[in-house]
């Protein structure tokens, strides 16, 4: 208020409550060439004597809904480039990479789905990493730094291979939230999947991501809705089962019958044990090495008494 008021000796305390502005605030950021920062700020006026003031450092955060429809959808990024120069060249390099969502939070492992074709004649190897980029903006002037936060790697590819990330995954280290909207300073991520090529620039695919603050709430639900509208563009991910097992082949029909005789001779008579056995007693254990397995059926040879089955039922 406007009030003065006349304090004794002691100690007082008076609460203060004030209320943020309608629009947005810009997240709280410390960075690299430049900060955003909020302070609570309490000023007393003495007359006759100089003020005395304090102030605490206040943490805003503009909240980022990861559930928001153009963070949801997948991102694809596909390149190939040729090793060599000139008339030496070894051959090409591709590589097909796809996340299945734009906006994750910190905590998250990004599943990373990729294909990588190495038909060079160099030992390659893939990687994949999570960058953050802030952009400073002031008097006209442009400042960018760049750094990684997170990285995995995968095994080495020899010349001729393939390999495929089905759902490699990378965790989202504790960051700051993704600052879009400031027109001073931004805060910007990417998930970059590279591979190191010996000798050659290394070729690398970027996609955006936006780091949020409120985490996507029942998106296993729509993820096989999302990935199955990319089936077509992403064909090499999908995983084919038999709908229904088959029975394992009869080991007399994978062997000719010579060799199905000869494995499985007669068993020899009953030996009495107070007669001296003829041969090395080996020559018998040698005769039960090559017994065939027993023959695959349906019918449960030892059925338990109860009465009725419950059908069981198993979902993929």
């Amino acid at each position: 208020g406007e009030e003065s008021l006349i304090l004794l000796d002691g100690r007082h305390e008076f609460p203060f409550s004030f209320q943020l502005p309608q629009e947005p605030l810009v997240t709280s950021f410390t960075g690299k060439y430049g900060s955003i920062q909020y302070y609570v700020k309490a000023i007393l006026e003495r007359p006759a004597a100089p003020d005395q003031s304090v102030q605490t450092e206040l943490q805003v955060i503009s909240h980022i809904d990861v559930s928001s429809p153009a963070l949801l959808t997948p991102v694809l990024r596909s390149q190939e480039k040729m090793v060599g120069c000139w008339f030496f060249t070894s051959g090409p390099v591709s590589l097909s990479a796809k996340i299945e969502r734009k906006g994750y939070c910190n905590g998250e492992a990004i599943p990373i789905y990729a294909e990588i074709e190495n038909c060079s004649s160099r030992l390659i190897v893939p990687k994949a990493a999570i960058f953050q980029t802030q952009t400073y903006l002031a008097s006209g002037k442009t400042k960018t730094f760049r750094q990684m936060v997170a990285n995995v790697r995968g095994n080495h590819i020899a010349s001729g291979s393939t390999d495929t990330w089905n759902g490699k995954t990378l965790k989202i280290p504790p960051v700051s939230p993704s600052i879009l909207d400031c027109c001073i300073i931004r805060v910007e991520y990417s998930l970059a999947v590279y591979i190191h090529i010996p000798g050659a620039k290394k070729l690398m695919i970027e996609m955006p991501l936006v780091i949020g603050t409120i985490p996507c709430i029942g998106f296993s639900s729509r993820n096989s809705s999302i990935t199955s509208q990319f089936s077509m563009d992403m064909s090499w991910l999908a995983l084919t089962m038999p709908e229904r097992p088959e029975a394992p082949p009869n080991y007399a029909d994978v062997v000719s019958e010579e060799e199905f005789s000869r494995h499985v001779p007669a068993y020899p008579p009953p030996i009495d044990c107070e007669e001296q056995l003829c041969c090395p007693v080996f020559a018998y254990i040698q005769e039960f090495r090559f017994q065939p397995p027993p023959l695959y059926s349906e019918i449960d040879p030892h059925p338990t008494d109860v009465e009725e089955v419950q059908p069981v039922s198993f979902m993929l």
